[in-house]
């Protein structure tokens, strides 16, 4: 059998893989080819790159035609593959992304024609240029394997291209798990979790009179089980129980007489009680974080966050100038906390050590970080 290459307009669609490859390759070896193999006048296959796989893995010596080449080798393409086979949304984004980078890197060798802008790729494979897009940037960030399980149907675009902004080891072990069979959003969690595990936070030493905790709370909704895909807490970090929060040693990390400032959603205002108990603290005062953009929310539209202030012992501010108690400030990413607030807390707590407790991102001068995200 000839050893042939593929068309580049034929790769805009994905391989078949593993069982369906299988289950191909047993009806040829039983059947035979029963449609034949479509070249592209240059020799290369246009159409049955499976066919093609499947015939060599059952030793059958395949048939071929060649297309006439009247109109575009991509059209042709998308034509026929698109009534054969059946795509979900997502894989049909990853099709229409394709075709509309035909002109980057191997396919510089087809014709500048052949190419579509993304908008005449989304309406060609009839999906939303958002979904396109999403494809785009799987594409361009994502790993192969991550490619692989969008292009497959195990993962759903959206949550691929936000999954593809993650270190290429990350993605290649949230892939390893849905190509198990691991539901993608579960899958984020367990690696995210592992991850977290690799590199516990480290413990502190001596004592702290002011504290700044941002918790990893669990709201156990819709959008943490995977239902709505990545737009959870449960999406960027693993959450804590009101139970696993109670048991971090706060209460001997601070100082006999300390202030803790707590932030704390909505939803959770009441259930946060237990915590500033264990934490050895009383709920003195509380900020409104106004962000200006709505977010999720069974009863209202909510907006707001609050940073509640709680004190150990006797601690009221060393300087007495009063901030308003509503900020506004549109929010940015996820759980992230305008800096305003820690001015606020260095304004009127400019004495003693001070951590933040379930600290993202990079060191900030003067203060002593804790957690594994730190």
């Amino acid at each position: 059998m000839a050893d042939l290459r593929f068309h580049p307009a034929a790769d805009i669609f994905p391989l078949l893989y593993d069982t369906e490859l299988a289950g191909l390759t047993a009806d040829i070896a039983t059947h035979g080819l029963r449609e034949p193999i479509v070249l592209h006048p240059d020799g290369s296959i246009l159409d049955g790159r499976n066919r093609y796989r499947a015939c060599q893995a059952a030793q059958v010596e395949p048939s071929y035609e060649t297309w006439d080449g009247q109109g575009s080798a991509v059209e042709f393409v998308i034509s026929l593959n698109l009534h054969r086979r059946h795509l979900n949304e997502s894989q049909r984004a990853m099709v229409a992304a394709r075709v509309a980078t035909l002109e980057q890197g191997a396919r510089t060798d087809l014709a500048s024609k052949e190419a579509k802008s993304q908008p005449e790729a989304a309406e060609a494979l009839n999906v939303s240029r958002a979904s396109v897009q999403r494809a785009v940037e799987v594409l361009a960030h994502g790993a192969p394997e991550l490619i692989t399980e969008v292009e497959q149907g195990r993962m759903n675009v959206s949550l691929g291209a936000k999954i593809a902004r993650t270190p290429k080891k990350t993605q290649r072990r949230i892939a390893k798990k849905t190509k198990a069979g691991t539901k993608p959003s579960a899958a984020v969690r367990e690696v995210k979790k592992e991850e977290l595990a690799e590199n516990p936070a480290q413990s502190v030493s001596g004592k702290y009179r002011v504290i700044y905790a941002d918790p990893p709370w669990n709201y156990a909704d819709k959008c943490d089980n995977g239902s709505v895909q990545g737009q959870g807490a449960e999406a960027h970090y693993p959450s804590m129980s009101i139970a696993e929060l109670c048991a971090v040693p706060v209460k001997a990390m601070a100082d006999d007489d300390a202030v803790l400032f707590l932030w704390v959603t909505s939803p959770l205002l009441f259930e946060c009680a237990p915590i500033i108990d264990a934490w050895g603290f009383t709920y003195r005062a509380s900020f409104v974080w106004d962000k200006v953009k709505h977010n999720m929310g069974h009863y209202n539209s909510v907006r707001h966050e609050l940073l509640l202030v709680c004190v150990r012992g006797s601690c009221q501010p060393d300087v007495r100038k009063l901030f308003d108690s509503v900020v506004v400030e549109e929010r940015t990413a996820h759980s992230a906390k305008p800096e305003t607030f820690r001015t606020i807390i260095d304004t009127i707590y400019p004495e003693g050590k001070r951590i933040e407790l379930f600290a993202r991102g990079g060191a900030v001068k003067g203060w002593t970080r804790w957690g594994n995200q730190a």
